[in-house]
């Protein structure tokens, strides 16, 4: 089922999991048992990236393996990074004949070390491109985005990142799935300046449970994302206590998505890591606490004032 005709039928919020590649036989078999224990909480779909060191076709093969297996929705991250127009025309043919409904649609980054994007000859620059593809060729697909509430850390300024956010919408994305964000309060702020700009898809926020100091700091400055400064104190004084780290991470992200989810967002992606435990006790309170029901609160928000 599409992800938009998922969200748009939705009784309660959407949940969903990111998933990567793994390396090693070891690797599979951790993340199809993390697979296992999140299936318990009935996510809507599932997605699955395409790392620097993974092809298209294991993406694509992880996606319908886990919706066979555990009949499961999925989205395959497809991105324009290294490939040509006709072997993304491939690699939608062969999504296509998986009988899955959903497709990811980025840029890519790119390569390691190398701080500029350059499109492959006879590739795309922008993900609007390969957007536009999908909905022109392959419209039986959701085409899902990416959105980011600071800004991409390429984009010259938060107006010029809006203006590539609606050229996306405008090529055919059907949802927005945002890059993980700590402070509510820029959620917030983005969401207004998104539907002031005329973009009127569903925008769900991405949620990354943190786990690891060291790991977090490394994607935070990659992404160019704002740890708010009483969080950042909190996980200093837990650097070298992993399980107060894990502790401090699943008790804030419990209370930003609890927040999110009374003010009405669509839903929550989770940011796995594929990893099971933080995702399932965030989400086992969720759905004890149902704070959908409840209605925002006024006043200030998590990570920052609103």
């Amino acid at each position: 089922m599409r992800i938009d005709e998922l969200i748009a039928g939705r009784t309660e919020p959407v949940f969903s999991f990111e998933f990567f590649p793994p390396r090693t036989p070891d690797g599979l078999r951790n993340l199809m048992n993390a697979v296992t224990a999140l299936r318990e909480l009935e996510p809507a779909f599932v997605s699955v990236t395409k790392t620097g060191r993974s092809t298209q076709a294991d993406t694509i093969e992880l996606v319908h393996r886990i919706h066979v297996e555990h009949r499961i929705e999925a989205a395959a991250h497809l991105t324009c990074a290294g490939a040509t127009r006709a072997e993304l025309c491939a690699s939608l043919e062969r999504l296509a004949a998986t009988g899955l409904d959903n497709v990811l649609a980025l840029r890519g980054d790119p390569p390691e070390g190398d701080g500029t994007f350059s499109a492959t000859e006879g590739g795309f620059t922008h993900a609007s491109e390969l957007v536009s593809l999908i909905a022109s060729d392959y419209g039986r697909f959701c085409t899902v985005a990416a959105c980011y509430p600071e800004t991409h850390p390429e984009a010259s300024d938060a107006a010029a990142d809006m203006r590539h956010l609606r050229a996306k919408v405008d090529a055919g994305a059907r949802v927005l799935i945002t890059n993980l964000f700590f402070s509510n309060a820029a959620f917030f702020d983005f969401e207004r300046r998104a539907r002031a700009a005329g973009i009127g898809v569903p925008i769900v926020p991405g949620i990354m449970p943190i786990t690891n100091v060291t790991q977090i700091e490394r994607f935070t400055v990659m992404g160019g994302i704002t740890i708010p400064d009483g969080l950042r104190a909190a996980l200093e004084a837990r650097r070298e206590d992993l399980e107060a780290v894990i502790g401090l991470g699943v008790a804030y992200s419990t209370l930003q998505c609890a927040e999110l989810l009374a003010a009405g967002v669509p839903g929550i992606h989770f940011y796995t890591l594929n990893r099971s435990p933080a995702t399932r006790a965030i989400l086992s309170a969720l759905k004890l606490l149902r704070p959908w029901e409840q209605g925002a609160a006024p006043g200030a928000t998590v990570g920052g004032a609103r």
